[in-house]
């Protein structure tokens, strides 16, 4: 064996043990070929975000094959629910993403079904809230806020992408009852979706947006908008700007679940396969970047977890709800 087999057969060793440590940790241990994400609501909103990183984080670090995704608005969120129960059969390579507005949405009557009437995957994440103004607003806290209702309730429109009587409209309601006013009072406006509130806000069209605390992120780096309160205990690092509704003596906490759903009737070994896959996600790299990016919180329940956690969420939604007059 010459010098120069011996100096390519130590190149080639070297590069293929740079590969297999640039390589993803999970790389070899694909779970799943491919998930399709249906979203409920349209681009730019909550759950956009969230399929879309939870698929970009299985992706890269290789635990899913490849992932695509479907935004099908309408009717709440409840056109994309009646259609993975229409068409089980054919969509069990979908999880459908949703959040806090399938029990509010039920309990309301907005849609006759409810997550009993899917397959429970797991929970995933947990998103603050907060209110959020346009860049150029004269308004600059809640205080200011605040007073602008007192002056002109009528003309203090709050919007968000969600139904009244949905989970935006909720979170200003809490706020509102916090500081002393009429919880039911709060001139609302429903959007589609959350980028079709952020983009009523930026043109002037409500005075201010409750919306999901990641979604605002995004656009509060950018200078387009300022988050004048979130629902968080404490300050959250991915923004440490956003003032907490409690540091400015307004007592409201409150933290939007997500997770993922599937067709009624789905196979065990699927279902099986998809907890796998989340449940070996929050171990990843790829996975800390998206949630911190975001401002998410780990909230990871599975299975029988899931459903104990959701019919938890169904009695204290719906005692709240009613407190403030929405049920």
């Amino acid at each position: 064996m010459n010098k120069w087999t011996l100096t390519r057969r130590a190149a080639l060793a070297a590069t293929a043990a740079a590969l297999a440590f640039a390589t993803p940790s999970w790389a070899e241990e694909q779970v799943v070929d491919s998930i399709h994400f249906l979203i409920p609501g349209g681009a730019g909103g909550g759950w956009d975000g969230t399929a879309r990183g939870t698929g970009e984080a299985l992706t890269e670090a290789g635990l899913v094959g490849k992932a695509s995704y479907e935004n099908m608005s309408g009717g709440g969120g409840g056109k994309a629910i009646g259609y993975l129960i229409e068409n089980a059969a054919s969509n069990h390579g979908t999880l459908m993403v949703n959040s806090t507005p399938i029990v509010i949405r039920s309990l309301t009557g907005v849609f006759p079904q409810n997550f009993r009437d899917l397959t429970l995957v797991a929970g995933t994440i947990g998103d603050y809230a907060a209110i959020v103004v346009g860049k150029d607003s004269p308004v600059n806290s809640m205080e200011d806020l605040l007073a602008a209702y007192k002056a002109d309730p009528r003309g203090t429109a709050v919007g968000g992408g969600s139904v009244p009587g949905g989970m935006d409209h909720l979170v200003a309601a809490m706020v509102m009852e916090a500081a002393g006013e009429d919880p039911t009072a709060v001139k609302y406006i429903p959007y589609d979706a959350g980028g079709k509130a952020m983009a009523a806000l930026l043109s002037g069209e409500i005075a201010a947006l409750s919306t999901g605390f990641s979604e605002a992120i995004d656009l509060a780096n950018a200078g387009e908008v300022k988050i004048i309160g979130v629902t968080s205990e404490e300050r959250v690092d991915s923004y440490p700007d956003a003032p907490t509704m409690k540091e400015q003596r307004l007592d409201t906490t409150f933290v939007n679940w997500r997770g993922f759903f599937a067709a009624p009737g789905l196979p065990e070994d699927k279902l099986s396969a998809y907890q796998e896959a989340l449940a070996k996600m929050y171990d990843t790299p790829e996975w800390e970047e998206v949630r911190a990016r975001n401002g998410w919180v780990n909230i990871h329940n599975s299975g029988d977890d899931f459903r104990a956690f959701l019919e938890n969420q169904e009695q204290a939604i719906g005692d709240l709800m009613k407190k403030l007059g929405f049920l």
